[in-house]
This record gives C-alpha cells, sequence and structure tokens, in this order.
C-alpha cells in the first residue's frame, strides 16, 4: 500500500515498511530541487536514498518532461522511475508571482537548493547564489548545466549525446567505420554523480563553517574527467586510440568471441600469466604460447585478426556455457553477454537480496538496492510521486 504519512521539514520520513529512518545520515535534511531530466533527479535521489527529505519542484499539470520520455513501466516513463523514487511532488508554476513567492518561503526551510534549468533561469528568478547566500547563509546551491554557468558555450543547448560528441567520446567507441555513443545518459549520470558527492562535501564544510556553498557542475567537465585515461594516452600529440567495438583499444584478446551456439563471451587477459593459461587450458593449443605473432600484449594487439579466427575457431565446436566454464577452470575473466532480461534475472542479484519493491501511482515495482548498501534497512525506499502529489501538505507546513 501506498505510505499515507509526510515528513515535517527537518525529518525523514520512514522507509517503506519500516518505522522510522531517522538513522539514515541525511535524515534532518531538506532539499529542494528545481529539476527536469537525468542529470539533477539522479543526484537528488540519492541524496534521498540515504535519508534526505527532496521536494521536487515541477510545472503544474506536465511535471518534469522526463515522465513523458516513455511508457514503458505501467505507463510511466522508464527515466523516470529510476531517478525519482522517494522524493515529495510540489507543482509550481514560477512564471506566477504567487508560486515563486511559495518556493521563496520553501527556501528558508531547505539546506540544499539543486537545479538544472537552463543557465540564468534561476537568477531571472531572484535565485542567484548571491541573492540567496545573503538571506541564507547555510544554504547551499548546486547549479547543473551542460558546459558551466559561464564561458562562451555557457547557452548551448547540451543533451546527453552532443556533449558526448564535445568530450571525444565518440572518437573512442563503436568501429573505425562509425563513432557510437555509449547506450546509456552517461554525461547526465557523470554530472549527478559528481553534483552528489559535492554535495555531501559542502554538507561536512559546513559543519565546520555554518556557511553554505555555491557548486557548479558541468556536464562536459564531469565527461571530460572520465574521459582522461585516452587524453593522457594522446599526451604531446601522439596518436589518440582507435574505437574497437567491445574490444579494447591497447590489450588482446579483449573483447566479444563467438562461440558454435550462435552465442559469444566476453574475455580479457590482462598479463603473460594468463596468456599462458588460457592457450593450454582454454584453446588446448600450448604451441600458440610460443607463437612469435603472439608473444607479447603489444604484438597480440597488431595481429588481433589473426588472433580472433584462432580463438573463435577454437569455440566453434561449444555453446557460450561451455566455453564460460572452461574460462572459469583456468581463471581467465569472463562475461556473459547479457541482455535486460538477463539482467532483471542475475543470478548474482538474485542471491545477494539487490532487488525491492517500491511504490508508484501506477503500483509496485522492483528497484535496485543502491550499491554500498547492505539491505533494506540501509536506504530510503519510497514511493515514485505523481505530479503535485505533496502540494496540499507542504503549503499546510508552510501555512498557507
Amino acid at each position: 500500500m501506498k505510505a499515507s504519512y509526510r515528513s515535517s521539514f527537518g525529518s525523514a520520513p520512514p522507509q517503506s515498511g519500516q518505522p522510522n529512518a531517522t538513522h539514515l545520515p541525511l535524515a534532518g535534511i531538506t532539499v529542494v530541487s528545481l529539476e527536469q531530466a537525468i542529470a539533477a533527479p539522479f543526484c537528488t535521489r540519492q541524496l534521498a536514498d540515504l535519508g534526505a527529505l527532496v521536494i521536487k519542484v515541477e510545472r503544474p499539470k506536465i511535471g518534469d518532461f522526463a515522465r513523458n520520455y516513455d511508457t514503458r513501466v505501467n505507463g510511466m516513463a522508464s527515466h523516470f522511475v529510476w531517478t525519482n523514487r522517494s522524493k515529495e511532488s510540489l507543482a509550481l508554476d514560477l512564471k506566477s508571482s504567487d508560486d515563486l513567492a511559495i518556493l521563496m518561503k520553501l527556501l528558508e526551510k531547505a539546506d540544499i537548493l539543486v537545479q538544472n534549468l537552463v543557465p540564468g533561469a534561476t537568477d531571472r528568478l531572484g535565485l542567484s547564489y548571491e541573492k540567496l547566500h545573503m538571506k541564507h547563509p547555510s544554504l547551499i546551491v548546486c547549479n547543473i548545466s551542460g558546459y558551466g554557468q559561464d564561458g562562451p558555450y555557457r547557452d548551448k543547448k547540451a543533451y546527453d549525446l552532443l556533449i558526448q560528441s564535445e568530450a571525444g567520446m565518440l572518437s573512442v567507441t563503436g568501429t573505425p567505420a562509425e563513432p557510437a555513443k555509449v547506450g546509456i545518459s552517461i554525461a547526465d549520470i557523470a554530472a549527478g554523480m559528481y553534483a552528489y558527492t559535492n554535495i555531501l562535501s559542502a554538507l561536512l564544510q559546513r559543519n565546520k563553517t555554518n556557511q553554505g556553498c555555491k557548486i557548479d557542475i558541468s556536464m562536459l567537465e564531469s565527461m571530460v574527467e572520465w574521459m582522461s585515461f585516452p587524453m593522457y594516452y594522446t599526451f604531446n600529440n601522439a596518436p589518440g586510440p582507435k574505437p574497437t567495438g567491445a574490444s579494447h583499444a591497447t590489450i588482446y584478446p579483449y573483447g566479444s568471441f563467438e562461440t558454435g551456439d550462435g552465442g559469444s563471451v566476453m574475455l580479457g587477459i590482462q598479463n603473460e600469466r594468463e596468456w599462458t593459461s588460457f592457450c593450454i587450458q582454454v584453446l588446448e593449443n600450448k604451441d600458440l604460447v610460443n607463437d612469435t605473432r603472439f608473444m607479447n600484449n603489444t604484438l597480440r594487439s597488431q595481429h588481433r585478426d589473426a588472433l580472433k579466427k584462432i580463438i573463435c575457431d577454437s569455440f566453434a565446436d561449444s555453446t557460450a556455457p561451455e566455453v564460460i566454464a572452461r574460462l572459469d577452470r583456468a581463471s581467465i575473466a569472463n562475461a556473459t553477454v547479457n541482455h535486460m532480461q538477463g539482467v532483471w534475472n542475475h543470478p548474482q542479484l538474485l542471491a545477494r537480496g539487490r532487488w525491492i519493491n517500491i511504490d508508484t501511482p501506477e503500483g509496485q515495482i522492483p528497484a535496485l538496492l543502491p550499491p554500498g548498501c547492505a539491505d533494506g534497512h540501509g536506504a530510503r525506499m519510497d514511493a515514485v510521486p505523481a505530479v503535485g502529489e505533496h502540494n496540499k501538505a507542504i503549503l499546510a507546513e508552510l501555512g498557507l
């Protein structure tokens, strides 16, 4: 059943099926978020996981546009249910002076303001860090944008694909024939993670100084940080790594190899000891160990086409599970080439009890416990809200 309680400001609501969540690290912290899409909602959902009261400010009726990305989860959007559990929805029209006044009153009780509106939008609303700091010196303000709050790219639109492209990600993914973006919103996720960790650091700093601060998170800078290996690989104008699909640009064998049942397995060889074991125990070809084409990783990378044929020929009479069993016996790193249904039913996740049911406006759905959470008592796992679901209760607490 959907919980009927609502928290008071300054105290976190209980987890589903538990009397309270006051033991969680961010219990007592109130976050107000002017958020949409992925980056800011992913950041604040993680704050909610730790017990913070997150009030999501949305457009009346329509809400966060990510609510309408698709209808795959009982009529709800897959992105939205992932990034918005355990939050309270307050529907406000910030172009209305009355609704803006409600937000201002709400910020009097807030510890953190997170926003990922277009750069300059909050300044025009009178919500710049400088103005807010004068009234609320302990307030932490986190701005998330595509390129940052200043600079020549400030006002460029910044969808995930575009940031991946600007950050060089597309130069190292895909194949030599065609670049490919990462199949998830990795630039948004990177920005959300850096916003989350910076906010936690700001809370620790505030405990020492009683002062809030301004955090400026750029999707581009977050993504470029993750691209540091290929950047250093090209140090002093050295040529960059070539896109190699699911393989590795500099290590071989490393990637996907076809098996006789029409499937494939992922495997990786990291050193010469593993290469020897792979040749003798998996390929059953001890002569390959001393083949001059494959004596070290550099040579194996240079002759990867010839080596791939040898490996796939060896796997041609075996199924993917049989090959994985051989790799496991030889202690060679490997993985199943999984699809999403395989992940839903992954035996490791099931054995570790990583799934828990949460409420939504359209019934219960499974949700993955946050990484690091030992059990259902270590994180807040509450409902995904409907648009404006908490207006009445929040306004009542504000005396409106």
